[in-house]
């Protein structure tokens, strides 16, 4: 912080400074718990989410092992199965803070093999299985957007503490030292003042 004269321009400099410290203080502690509450609420929906892929990759590797016993091991209909190429990201901000959106561009419902080579439990654990594909990129959608948030919320902690703890004390301090050296001034010149007076009307 630099040095301010103490004279009463830079003591109303450092009232300037310390109020909009104050109001700093207050928005970025405001952010902060906006930034927490957004986090938490993103953070029970990552769990839900992981709850349904547990649910639904137990249910694809059961139907898929039903699969494999009743037309042998599926290597040609896996081979059919086209690679994702559907995965988008784009950003919204949140007081600030860059968040990942995933999206996954859906595809046609027909399944990519054959009939004659396929049954019933085969289609259950494709379907699954694509269940489990868009349930993992709302996962890592959700787990990427708490990341960045935890580290936005760390920065403006250190922040608040910074203006809480260390400047607008550093401020208040230095008005209250400020204020009493111009009293103090203050005093001499009425005192110096009376003193000539006294003299000139002796």
């Amino acid at each position: 912080m630099e040095t301010v004269a103490a004279t009463k321009g830079g003591l109303l400099a450092l009232r300037r400074s310390l109020s909009l410290a104050r109001t700093g203080y207050e928005l970025l502690d405001r952010k902060r718990s906006i930034l927490v509450q957004e986090m938490m609420r993103l953070i029970d929906k990552a769990k839900d989410i992981q709850g349904q892929i547990d649910e639904t990759f137990n249910t694809a590797y059961a139907a898929l092992q039903q699969a494999n016993m009743t037309l042998g091991v599926i290597y040609e209909q896996a081979q059919g199965v086209p690679e994702e190429q559907g995965v988008h990201v784009r950003f919204r901000s949140v007081m600030g803070v860059e968040i990942p959106s995933v999206t996954l561009t859906p595809r046609e419902d027909k399944l990519p093999y054959g009939f004659m080579s396929s049954n019933n439990m085969l289609d259950e654990a494709y379907i699954s299985f694509l269940r489990v594909k868009r349930l993992c990129a709302t996962l890592a959608e959700l787990e990427n957007s708490v990341y960045r948030l935890a580290v936005a919320i760390k920065k403006t902690q250190k922040r608040t503490n910074a203006l809480k703890n260390i400047i607008i004390p550093r401020l208040e301090r230095r008005i209250k030292d400020i204020a009493s050296l111009l009293e103090e001034k203050d005093r001499e010149e009425f005192t110096r003042l009376k003193i000539i007076k006294s003299w000139s009307e002796s």
